[in-house]
């Protein structure tokens, strides 16, 4: 009877063991299986993505010399007309991320930054010069630099940025939601990212 009873809890055990051992593999067989789903989905949104807006600039350019003293005043302006294509675009390509398979953790190290890309067409009007103060390629280069200053304060305040962030933030919300659904938790800026609307902060920083 001992010998039968004993022979039954060493069954037991083994089958135990076995089913232990078994559910163990699974785990872990799951937990990589998860951890490929969620790197597949990171490669999905490494694309470019870009929004396009037009600005319009009309900027006045004086210049004044003095000469031979306070004798003499030489004058130069021009009527400049700028039409731009411009553009806001994220490389998700270059987000960077660590993964934490042991803590079920995607830590999103590394949001690249917007690029704006601005191709202005300069149209000049009206331009006049006085012999002593003629314009020269530093005038053109100034007037460039003074419109360019000038779209990319009106790109920060336009709904042209807005729209690419909310662009991106859809991007990344795919990755929330996957990490989400898996039970695995995303981290971003050492953050644990609840809700998409959260990756908006960090941005705006």
């Amino acid at each position: 009877m001992k010998k039968v009873l004993a022979g039954a809890l060493i069954a037991l055990a083994s089958v135990l063991i076995y089913k232990s051992c078994s559910s163990e593999r699974n785990d872990r067989a799951t937990l990589r299986e998860n951890s490929m789903l969620i790197q597949q989905e990171l490669k999905k949104v490494s694309k470019l993505i870009v929004t396009e807006g037009h600005f319009s600039e009309v900027y006045n350019y004086k210049d004044s010399k003095k000469l031979f003293g306070d004798l003499v005043t030489a004058d130069k302006k021009a009527l400049v007309v700028v039409n731009a294509e411009v553009t806001v675009g994220y490389d998700l390509s270059q987000v960077e991320y660590e993964m934490d398979e042991a803590q079920k953790t995607v830590h999103i190290t590394r949001i690249p930054p917007a690029e704006i890309k601005i191709n202005p067409d300069f149209e000049y009007y009206d331009v006049t010069a006085d012999y002593l103060n003629p314009f020269s390629a530093e005038d053109y280069n100034a007037i460039k630099r003074s419109v360019n200053a000038s779209l990319l304060k009106k790109v920060a305040v336009s709904s042209l940025k807005s729209n690419a962030e909310n662009r991106l933030i859809s991007e990344l919300s795919r990755i929330y939601v996957l990490t989400n659904s898996l039970g695995w938790t995303l981290v971003h800026n050492q953050k644990t990212v609840d809700a998409p609307s959260e990756f908006i902060a960090p941005l705006k920083d």
